[in-house]
């Protein structure tokens, strides 16, 4: 009787084991099954989350971007008692905090906060520019506590997370959404610029109903934005195929692992190189041209030029990088922005030979072409050189904020150069060098970066 119970239970005991067996094969087979299907690679879901992020991009950094705007009204109307340098500050810590930010949201996004960082910052960017129309005539605080502080803020909690949630719906297509989002910061940069001078022009508006018509538009698109986007799972849920397996989202030990990592640290150095010269012509490019005698109707234009071609070189490589690979793009980029930049030292004799207006045309395009392409495949080669999709966020905010560095101390320099004199050479010559040296500090990096394909 007790064997026979003791073959039962043996038998009881295989069969539970062959169930076992059974449902973990099953499991497997759902899990093999949900890893091919994890990206969807399109739909509508996926396609609204790339538009809302351009919609972000557009009111955040599209935004920031367009500071040369207000540079030259404070400088010429409305800060008139500040200098250059003193007022570039506002924008070089709108810009710094836009970028900076990215180390903590990297993280913060890391773990999940996706939609605390979208719906907080979108108040803060419209609360910011509202507040912004308050301010008073020759008080720099106070347009630097709302401009430079407030909106750098909103703009930098959601300006990483917007990049980095196209990941989430694609992986095949992964670079060439996130070109398309970047891509909203330039369309952005475009529109701005046209707006704010038009409406500064007008006397009966002013600067207080300039803004809060401004602060409207960007209001209604961040809640159109807000609507769009939807996050698929926590990032850290899942890896990239092929990549690690930590899951540690600790940013010490992230930021210790970068730092032993040579092609990334290279790339960050140089990106942070590279917005130091950067934001010249983008702060002075517009005030340069009045200065130089071309007509202030025309050099309105002159920042909404710029972008157009940043906006076509933000997507030339969606096509251009199966050719050539990104590491020749980048490095190409930044030696070409270092000429167009040296070109400006050609304005002051062009005026008098009556060519101010073609050159500085040409010296836009050109210099908006090739940092448009420069700056559309950070976030790509941010992803390829981060073998593990769980630490994207962090490693991309690292990245950023190597250009928020630069964003920060270059405008200040830029206009110190300046000075009240307006001295066009120093700070040309400062900007087209600290672009030669970012691309020499690229190659290190570019030998590690494998051709990789945005369709």
């Amino acid at each position: 009787m007790a064997a026979q119970d003791d073959r039962r239970s043996q038998s009881a005991v295989e069969s539970n084991s062959k169930i076992e067996a059974e449902a973990e094969a099953l499991d497997h087979g759902l899990n093999e099954n949900t890893s091919e299907d994890e990206y969807p690679e399109g739909g509508m879901y996926a396609w609204a989350t790339v538009l809302g992020a351009v919609l972000v991009q557009f009111c955040g950094l599209g935004y920031t971007t367009t500071f040369g705007v207000f540079q030259d009204y404070y400088t010429r109307i409305y800060l008139t008692n500040a200098s250059p340098s003193a007022i570039s500050w506002i924008g070089s810590v709108n810009s710094f905090l836009c970028i900076a930010a990215s180390l903590c949201t990297g993280i913060l996004y890391d773990k999940g906060y996706f939609y605390h960082l979208l719906y907080g910052g979108s108040l803060l960017i419209s609360f910011s520019l509202f507040m912004l129309s308050f301010t008073q005539p020759n008080r720099l605080y106070q347009v630097f506590l709302a401009q430079g502080i407030g909106f750098g803020l909103g703009s930098g909690l959601n300006f990483l997370p917007t990049v980095a949630i196209v990941s989430q719906h694609f992986n095949r297509r992964e670079s060439l959404a996130m070109i398309i989002v970047v891509s909203g910061a330039s369309l952005g940069a475009i529109v701005h610029p046209i707006l704010l001078n038009k409406l500064f022009a007008m006397p009966e508006l002013g600067f207080v109903r300039t803004v809060r018509a401004s602060a409207a538009m960007v209001s209604g698109l961040l809640i159109v934005a807000c609507l769009l986007i939807r996050q698929r799972e926590k990032p850290g849920d899942r890896q990239r195929a092929g990549g690690g397996t930590s899951k540690n989202t600790n940013v010490w030990d992230i930021v210790t692992g970068s730092a032993k990592d040579l092609p990334f640290m290279c790339f960050c150095i140089s990106l942070a190189v590279f917005s130091i010269g950067f934001y010249y012509p983008i702060f002075y490019l517009q005030l340069d041209a009045i200065k130089h005698g071309v007509d202030e109707g025309f050099s309105f234009y002159v920042l909404t030029i710029t972008n157009v071609g940043c906006l076509v070189g933000g997507l030339l490589p969606a096509v251009l990088v199966k050719a050539f690979g990104e590491e020749a793009i980048v490095v190409g980029s930044a030696i070409a922005t270092a000429a167009s930049v040296f070109a400006i030292l050609g304005l002051k004799d062009l005026v008098t030979s009556g060519n101010s207006l073609i050159s500085t045309v040409v010296i836009a395009v050109v210099y908006g072409l090739f940092i448009g392409m420069f700056f559309a495949l950070q976030g790509p080669i941010v992803s390829v050189l981060t073998p593990d999709a769980s630490t994207l966020g962090a490693r991309l905010g690292i990245a950023f904020t190597s250009c928020a560095v630069g964003a920060l101390v270059g405008p200040p320099i830029h206009g110190a150069l300046l000075t009240d004199a307006f001295d066009w050479q120093k700070p040309a010559v400062f900007s087209g060098v600290g672009h030669i040296q970012c691309a020499r500090l690229l190659e290190p990096s570019s030998d590690h970066l494998p051709r990789f394909s945005p369709f």
